[in-house]
């Protein structure tokens, strides 16, 4: 979604000099910021006007920027104001779809609107993400590629019939595609199922290209692009930064200054990116596509290399793959041979019987060379790669998949994020053990390239060559709360330490009664599901307030019940870790059970953590320490969300108190009063349950 404006090229409306117009508002800042701030009801804080002059002096100095906000901060603003102050294009990637909609339909106008005046020009926004997000007009109106070997078919007919749910699915997207001005998933609502919507989307391998394509001039993705070519401001996604990051070929307009919000999830999209995966579904899908075009021989031979696979990974086991064993690599050598055949004879042959023969093609050409690809990158046993069998069916009913990703993306982001533009990164939680150096490294920001934390206003700007590393400093803001008075990190020193099994009955001896203590209102934040469904089964047989679980309704349905309920407790996993925002009195017990290490057995992290030993340095702490106090300082950004906000912390792992890296965790996350006394929580708990409200404010995901 944009501004209605959003296609217009931005222009000066009073006459002055462009560039003496943008000067005039960088010098400015804390009067631009007062305008923005004022215009949505607020007031300036003391670290959101830092932020925002430590953003405009990164630009100006061309260096980057890390910027820990804490909760309150208004980071937003704070990095709006002085983009839109700079006057060049500004591109804004975010994690979640609630702060991209956040940005483009109430931040960005408003801001726009307060800074006009003084700015003396309306920058544009708009909205821009990967193809397959938008509807695929030609699919809608023409079918999808048979895999059947007969052309184009109806998916609603053919897949369950209308009267299923997805062939209802289907019928609706069509109906909505003559009604939605965007074609973007996200605008649809209710929404439909990832299979109705794969029925009518392509990706950028499988589209034909505007200008083949019969509907190129009102494709919905293509009307994106061209309206963030136009635009000051595109706001955007970190899998779309990293596509553009990774596969060289621009997808994102050119710009000179990069935002990335929510960055302490950057590492983990861009690696989710650069991760592929080889499936037996994806072998059969591909021979089935190829059939209709290709040659008779080069099918046969995919075919034969399906079989093989498919009855190897049937019985493979799981785990890191250091080297692919020989009766494994002939297998995936055959399907790279058989699919660059495919490639070869689709790119001779043709079927002038066939409808829609380039429809046929391009999506039978993308299934290929995506085989094609993936082969080849497992067969090249880069020391850069992590190679694992995975299977996601516990009971073995569906066959194992080789994934392989890459050891660290640091190199990856190093060498195309920065180079001719100021990168800013900004979260509530980039500084861990009260330091910027590990989550900047992960970034592919050096320790050699940092500079003191504050600027000197006279310091010249760093202007390096070629080997120069990227200059960078960190910034913490703080936060407008004060966490010593507003919240308790209570640590159960007393119970035993966790094992691998999820059964702890001492530890859900310690849960029921912070519960009892807080009237209901927890959220419970467990660091795998089972350990979570074990917890919500037996405190429901011994507990009278009502206990939610992570999977029993969507995440959005029950977040809004868990705020509605006076002592509502609500249970989950990952998704509530990071992203719950709950003020007020419904949450005012957050509990997590376990110090949140990665498995032992998680292939890629225990491959890193050795790459990291192999080098000298401490695998422990720069892997899975990190990635456990990331989640611990999120999970506990979960209790203080607004300025009358009160509650407790509890972590029911004593090693949090007793291990040597306790230290390291505690310093990551908010500066919450710290206490083992569990007879003290218990007495706050119970104060604070008996002044708290019974009506609680309606939630939302953040």
């Amino acid at each position: 979604m944009t501004n209605d404006s959003a296609t217009q090229l931005p222009t000066d409306e009073t006459g002055v000099d462009a560039d003496t117009a943008v000067q005039d508002g960088a010098d400015r800042i804390p009067e631009l910021l007062h305008a923005a701030v004022t215009a949505v009801g607020g007031g300036e804080r003391p670290g959101q006007i830092r932020m925002a002059e430590a953003v405009a002096a990164a630009v100006e100095g061309a260096e980057h920027l890390l910027v820990q906000a804490g909760t309150g901060t208004g980071k937003s603003l704070a990095y709006l104001v002085p983009a839109l102050a700079h006057g060049d294009r500004v591109v804004v990637a975010t994690a979640t779809l609630a702060l991209q909609r956040q940005l483009v339909e109430r931040d960005l106008p408003r801001t726009v609107d307060a800074l006009h005046p003084l700015l003396r020009r309306r920058p544009q926004f708009a909205m821009l993400k990967g193809r397959s997000n938008y509807l695929c007009l030609h699919r809608a109106n023409e079918g999808t590629p048979s895999e059947e070997g007969e052309g184009l078919f109806d998916p609603a007919e053919a897949l369950g019939g209308p009267s299923s749910k997805l062939g209802q699915d289907i019928l609706r997207l069509r109906d909505w595609a003559d009604e939605t001005e965007t074609g973007d998933r996200d605008d649809l609502t209710p929404g439909v199922s990832d299979k109705a919507w794969a029925q009518l989307s392509v990706t950028s391998k499988e589209c034909l290209g505007a200008s083949r394509c019969a509907y190129g001039q009102e494709c919905f993705a293509e009307k994106a692009r061209e309206r963030a070519k136009l635009a000051d401001v595109v706001v955007t996604n970190h899998a779309l930064l990293a596509i553009d990051a990774i596969e060289g070929a621009p997808v994102l307009p050119e710009h000179e200054l990069l935002i990335i919000d929510e960055a302490h999830e950057l590492v983990n999209r861009v690696t989710g990116a650069a991760t592929a995966e080889l499936t037996v579904g994806a072998v059969n899908r591909a021979v089935k596509r190829a059939a209709r075009l290709a040659n008779e021989k080069a099918v046969d031979a995919l075919q034969a290399a399906a079989e093989s696979y498919h009855g190897l990974m049937e019985t493979a086991q799981p785990g890191k793959v250091d080297e692919l064993p020989e009766y494994l690599g002939y297998a995936v050598a055959a399907i790279r041979d058989a699919s660059r055949l495919v490639i070869t004879s689709l790119g001779e042959t043709r079927d002038k019987s066939l409808s829609d023969e380039d429809v046929v093609r391009k999506q039978a050409m993308a299934a290929a060379e995506t085989l094609h690809e993936t082969t080849e990158r497992l067969l090249s046993e880069s020391p850069y790669d992590v190679v694992w069998i995975e299977r996601n069916d516990r009971y073995g009913l569906v066959p194992a998949s080789l994934r392989v990703a890459p050891m660290t993306v640091s190199g990856l982001l190093r060498e195309n994020l920065y180079g001719e533009r100021s990168v800013v990164l900004t979260s509530a939680t980039l500084k861990l053990g009260g330091d910027f150096t590990g989550v900047a490294a992960s970034v592919g920001l050096p320790a050699e390239g940092r500079l003191p934390d504050e600027r000197a206003a006279a310091e010249p700007a760093r202007k390096g060559g070629e080997d120069a590393p990227p200059y960078w400093r960190g910034l913490d803001v703080g936060s407008p709360f004060s966490y010593p008075k507003q919240g308790i990190l209570y640590v159960a020193k007393h119970l035993p330490a966790p094992g691998r099994e999820p059964e702890r009955p001492q530890m859900l001896d310690e849960l029921a009664e912070l519960i009892g203590a807080a009237g209901g209102r927890t959220l419970g934040l467990f660091s795998s599901m089972r350990a979570a469904q074990l917890a919500a089964e037996q405190l429901r047989e011994r507990l009278e307030v009502p206990i939610l679980l992570q999977g029993e309704d969507t995440l959005g349905e029950l977040i809004r019940a868990f705020a509605s309920d006076p002592q509502t407790c609500l249970f989950g996993t990952l998704s509530l870790w990071q992203g719950v925002d709950v003020p007020g009195s419904a949450c005012q017990l957050v509990v997590m059970d376990r110090i949140p290490f990665p498995r032992p057995d998680d292939p890629l992290m225990s491959a890193r953590q050795k790459a990291v030993e192999e080098a000298g340095g401490n695998g422990f702490m720069a892997v899975a320490a990190t990635h456990a106090a990331l989640l611990m300082a999120q999970g506990a950004g979960r209790l203080v969300r607004a300025a009358d906000d009160r509650g407790v912390v509890a972590v029911l792992d004593p090693r949090l108190a007793t291990a040597r890296y306790g230290g390291f965790f505690r310093s990551s996350m908010p500066d919450f009063w710290y206490t083992t006394d569990r007879n003290q929580v218990r007495r706050s708990l119970a104060a604070i349950d008996a002044s708290a409200p019974a009506v609680r404010p309606v939630a939302k995901r953040s």
